[in-house]
Formats: C-alpha cells, sequence, structure tokens
C-alpha cells in the first residue's frame, strides 16, 4: 500500500481544489490549508489528508482516506478514531472520506461506527466511495487534474475495453499542460495507480506508446514484471524455472550472454531460497560486476 499511499497524499498536496470540491460536490470552496496529518497521541496516528476549506462563511476539514483492501482493524473503528482525533485536535466540522482503489474491496464497508450499549450511543458517519462504481467518463471530462490519474480505476464507458480506456485515460493526462518534468512524474503516477487493476505487460505497452522512457515508472514496471515472473516460477516449485528466470533478469538488465561462465555457476544452484535471493538482487543491483561480487562473497 505504501506507494499507492504516497501518491494519493501527494496528488492531494499538489490538488487539494480538486479532492475537495470532488468529496463535497460544491464548485464554491476555498482551500486555505493541507494539513500535516501526524496527530500528536502518545502513539502516532497518520490519517491520509485532512485539507482546510472554507465553505461560505463556515471553516471545516475535509479527510480522504485511501484504501487498496479491506481494513484491519475494520474501517469504522479506524475512522471513529480518526475522525474523533481530528475533531479534538482541529475543532471544526470534519467531512470525512474513504475511497477504494481496488475494485473488490469496500463492499462491505458500512461508513459508520456505530455503538449502542447501556443507553450509551455512539454514532460516526462517513463516506465509502468505491472508485470502481464512479464513471470514470465523468471525472475525465470535468477537467479535475488532480483526479485524473484514479480514474483508469473507474468504472470505463460501455462499449470500451480496459486497454482502450487506459490509452485514452493516458493521452488525456498527456494533454494536461505543465512543465516536463512535472509532466513525467504525472505519467508515472497514473500508470502505477492503473497497475491495480492493469496487467503489466499492457501498462508497459502503452507506457511505451507514450514516450516515458525517461521516466522511473518504466524501471519500477520493469522490475515489478521480471519479480512476478520468477515468484510465479518458484511458487510452482521449477528450479528449472526459476534459474532460467533469474539469468533472463541479468539478460534483460545488463546484457548476460549464455556463454558467460557466470550463468554457468547460477545454473547449478539447487537452493530455491538462495535463488529467490539471488533474483531480488539481480533487480536491485546498479551493475553485472555488483552482482558478480555479491554471488563471490555468498559462496
Amino acid at each position: 500500500m505504501a506507494e499507492f499511499d504516497t501518491i494519493a497524499k501527494h496528488l492531494i498536496h499538489t490538488y487539494p481544489h480538486d479532492f475537495a470540491r470532488f468529496a463535497l460536490h460544491q464548485d464554491d470552496i476555498e482551500v486555505i490549508d493541507v494539513i500535516d496529518t501526524e496527530q500528536p497521541t502518545i502513539e502516532a496516528h497518520r490519517t491520509d489528508s485532512l485539507i482546510r476549506v472554507r465553505v461560505g462563511d463556515e471553516e471545516a476539514l475535509v479527510h480522504h482516506e485511501f484504501q487498496t483492501t479491506d481494513s484491519t482493524p475494520t474501517m469504522p473503528q479506524r475512522m471513529a478514531g480518526y475522525i474523533g482525533r481530528s475533531i479534538e485536535q482541529h475543532g471544526l466540522p470534519i467531512y470525512s472520506n474513504v475511497l477504494y482503489l481496488r475494485p473488490n474491496a469496500g463492499r462491505t464497508d458500512p461508513g459508520h461506527y456505530l455503538q449502542e450499549r447501556h443507553g450509551y450511543r455512539v454514532l460516526v458517519q462517513y463516506k465509502v466511495i468505491r472508485l470502481i462504481e464512479l464513471e470514470g467518463q465523468r471525472i475525465l471530462d470535468g477537467g479535475h487534474v488532480g483526479l485524473l490519474p484514479f480514474v483508469p480505476l473507474m468504472q470505463r464507458p460501455v462499449g470500451v475495453d480496459a486497454e482502450s480506456w487506459l490509452r485514452q485515460c493516458m493521452n488525456r493526462a498527456q494533454e494536461v499542460p505543465m512543465d516536463e518534468t512535472v509532466k513525467a512524474n504525472y505519467l508515472a503516477d497514473l500508470a502505477i495507480l492503473s497497475g491495480l487493476v492493469y496487467r503489466l505487460e499492457t501498462i508497459m505497452t502503452i507506457i511505451s506508446e507514450a514516450t516515458m522512457y525517461e521516466s522511473s515508472v518504466v524501471q519500477y514496471f520493469t522490475e515489478k514484471a521480471l519479480e512476478q515472473g520468477i515468484e510465479q516460477g518458484i511458487e510452482r516449485g521449477g528450479r528449472e524455472r526459476a534459474i532460467e528466470d533469474l539469468l533472463d533478469v541479468l539478460e534483460i538488465r545488463f546484457g548476460l550472454a549464455s556463454s558467460d561462465p557466470l550463468a554457468a555457476r547460477i545454473g547449478v544452484i539447487d537452493d530455491m531460497q538462495r535463488l529467490k535471493q539471488l533474483h531480488r538482487t539481480a533487480i536491485q543491483v546498479p551493475s553485472l560486476e555488483a552482482f558478480r561480487h555479491l554471488l563471490d562473497a555468498a559462496e
């Protein structure tokens, strides 16, 4: 969750107006501040984002909590804590939202915490937003730049297949006017969020079309694809497949030839755990020589 959480928080800090207006369904909102969400309690608690806004003559907080999966402890319990602490700390009304990113998440979230015991009633309500239930085209056409990277996770138009929809979202994001360096990171955010629902191969194809080779997102998805391949080989218990996949990593990243003595050394390894460890090393090391050095040190 960390990478998606970081992206979501960055987008909110960069485009707070878009998120505040989206949550409250109002355009006449003034953003005052995006609040540091590290809450000073005995044990540190962090909400995903608090935006301080003015709605008419009233100041309030707009809270977004991002979730890729269902929560443990339960989301009602967590939200009751987040909302209560925010009210205590800031003394303002709060509009609280949970946004579920994966299509199968949040189906059982009731949108409230309720306690009724011995004449004591505690009710804390919040809004549940499952992205898969939102009409992506409406958000795409709404011009909300901060929300656009989330659109591939939303409901696509009838008759549009998944790959065409992702390509449409990527093309729209490319049209957003911004500095080229910022644009590369913006497109990377969209691509990485898309990885929650799209196949890595599909994303890589569209990234290539979008000429994003200079962006770090290419490395991110290459590593993900390589990692996925060898993990699947190991799970199947196939030593030969695991070795083959490891050699593929080294060939793709560093051009390792099959005649290289290093390939022969790897070919006689029969410890599956070691192969898994070497795979992670192969993805992370900066050069083939660094990999050789680490392999020598481990023997």
